[in-house]
């Protein structure tokens, strides 16, 4: 969806109690009235995202997965890895001859789901304790039961996904009854109904007995190769976040089987080494270009499920590293290398069908949620009689055997979540933030911390700047609200340039929180890319 936003800048909101940034108003909300109710950032962050999984079930929901950053104050930061999972029967090669058909749209494409395992994890191991798991997914439940608004997002996403969507009878009659998208309202019932199941009895309600029988049958009869034991056997993974710092500003983030925290990292790093402040325009443009070819080309390199592969992480988050990479940028132009694929090709880019949440409360407790069904809608397999919207993200593999993100069984697959955290100087929390947006995560993400400590923007000012990005090769991507002068002094830096739309989601929706500390306010920006709004109270 492209064009200009309604109200870019009436998206914000501040209070001195707790804010939540989501992509959608009622998430927003939804959090912020669990942390009225004596419930804590996880707590409101976990009911946020139930209910988002609802309220945007283009691009979360129960058969997706993702990554979760949590800092409770006083403690050290640590990342929750609910990414879905290669199923049990799964083979390097089994997309290798097939296109990327068989990878995008049907069974064979779905991963093992993370998120209720994932949610329910956040909850019962770092929420407040002071609402019941009933009480939390209560929201979801209502919204799926009732059905939730239609908005203009929602429905251009259907109608740009309608064709795999019908040839799912089950996703069909949920979002095109009488094959078009709802006019107003889009009602689960069965979705409700699972919510309802796993409130009452967990994690093994999904993972376990009907439902999990359902998926099963139903991801068979879609050519899929899951199995029982495949989802018995689901676990989060309660992993150290990566680290390191910017402009004096502890940053944390997403480790592997992401990518996106890693590479964040690196890039802030490396441009550490410049005055973006001070630089702006074209050679700020420029700088930014440079450094994400070197990024980009040590991700194709090395990155991968670190539980499968050796991942460099301390060397591509050394400061010693930026430094050398950033010696390799030549301020006057562009042409460094994009560097050479890994021995199984480059790597894919992924979709932008991911959606982020960020929560602060009063405490400083910090939340950064990040969740995806890959491309929109997934895999476009809905199970029958369940209301679970299935992911794709075996397609985030790569093809064929030999990269360090070839398919195995039980591998997650390389993705570019990035939600972060950001320490002041003083280690008091400052910054929750993420995006959706494939490839483009981790640099959009970026671009907005720079915004705040280059810039010295307001969060939501910061999220509303033009944005860009560059691939290893190909041109460098603008949104059309770039300058002409800054397109024209980059030119005649060398750049090829493609200019998109003034507000393209190509480039995310970024949700953060920011603790004013001098004003004693938590002030959430959302993104308008997207539905996003933020609440505080």
């Amino acid at each position: 969806m492209t064009g200009a936003p309604l109200d870019p800048d009436g998206r914000g909101a501040s209070g001195r109690n707790g804010a939540v940034a989501a992509a959608t108003a009622e998430a927003s909300r939804i959090g912020v009235e669990i942390l009225r109710r004596g419930g804590n950032a996880v707590d409101a962050a976990v009911a946020a995202a139930f209910a988002n999984g609802v309220l945007e079930p283009n691009a979360n929901g129960l058969g997706g997965g993702g990554f979760m950053l949590i800092r409770l104050a006083g403690s050290a930061p640590v990342a929750i890895d609910f990414r879905c999972a290669a199923p049990g029967r799964s083979s390097p090669a089994m997309f290798q001859d097939a296109g990327r058909a068989l990878s995008t749209e049907g069974g064979l494409a779905a991963a093992v789901p993370g998120t209720p395992a994932g949610l329910l994890f956040a909850l019962e191991r770092f929420g407040s304790g002071r609402l019941t798991r009933a009480e939390i997914m209560q929201p979801a439940i209502d919204w799926a039961a009732r059905g939730v608004p239609v908005s203009a997002n929602l429905a251009w996403h259907i109608r740009e996904t309608a064709g795999k969507l019908r040839r799912c009878p089950a996703s069909s009659a949920i979002y095109l009854p009488g094959g078009a998208p709802p006019e107003a309202v889009l009602a689960n019932p069965d979705g409700a109904g699972t919510l309802r199941l796993i409130a009452a009895e967990g994690r093994d309600a999904f993972y376990l007995g009907r439902v999990a029988e359902r998926i099963v049958d139903g991801i068979r009869d879609a050519g899929g190769i899951m199995t029982l034991e495949d989802l018995s056997g689901y676990a989060p993974r309660l992993r150290q976040p990566v680290a390191g710092s910017y402009r004096g500003h502890a940053l944390f983030s997403a480790p592997p089987a992401s990518s996106g925290g890693t590479h964040l990292i690196e890039l802030l790093q490396i441009l550490e080494a410049f005055d973006l402040g001070r630089t702006g325009g074209a050679p700020a443009a420029h700088l930014w270009a440079e450094a994400l070819k070197l990024v980009l080309a040590d991700r194709a390199a090395h990155m991968g499920d670190s539980d499968f592969v050796p991942v460099p992480l301390a060397r591509l988050t050394s400061k010693a590293h930026a430094r050398e990479l950033a010696a390799r940028i030549a301020p006057g132009g562009a042409g460094l290398p994009g560097g050479a694929d890994p021995p199984g090709g480059a790597a894919r880019h992924g979709s932008g069908s991911t959606t982020h949440l960020s929560v602060m409360d009063r405490a400083g407790n910090m939340v950064a949620l990040t969740q995806t069904l890959n491309d929109f809608f997934g895999c476009g397999v809905t199970i029958a009689g369940t209301g679970i919207t299935l992911n794709d993200d075996m397609d985030d593999f790569e093809p064929r055997p030999g990269s360090p993100n070839s398919i195995e069984p039980g591998k997650r697959p390389l993705s570019s979540m990035s939600p972060t955290l950001v320490l002041d100087p003083m280690g008091r929390a400052f910054l929750s933030i993420g995006s959706p947006g494939g490839l483009r995560i981790f640099a959009s993400t970026a671009q907005v911390i720079s915004g705040i400590l280059d810039s010295g923007l307001p969060v939501g000012a910061a999220i509303n700047a033009p944005r860009l990005f560059q691939d290893q090769d190909g041109p460098l991507e603008l949104e059309g609200r770039v300058p002409g002068a800054v397109r024209a002094g980059l030119r005649r830096m060398g750049h090829r340039l493609a200019v998109r739309e003034d507000w393209d989601i190509y480039f995310g929706g970024a949700q953060a929180v920011l603790y004013d500390h001098g004003e004693g306010l938590l002030v959430g920006g959302a993104d308008p890319r997207r539905d996003g709004q933020a609440a505080a109270f």
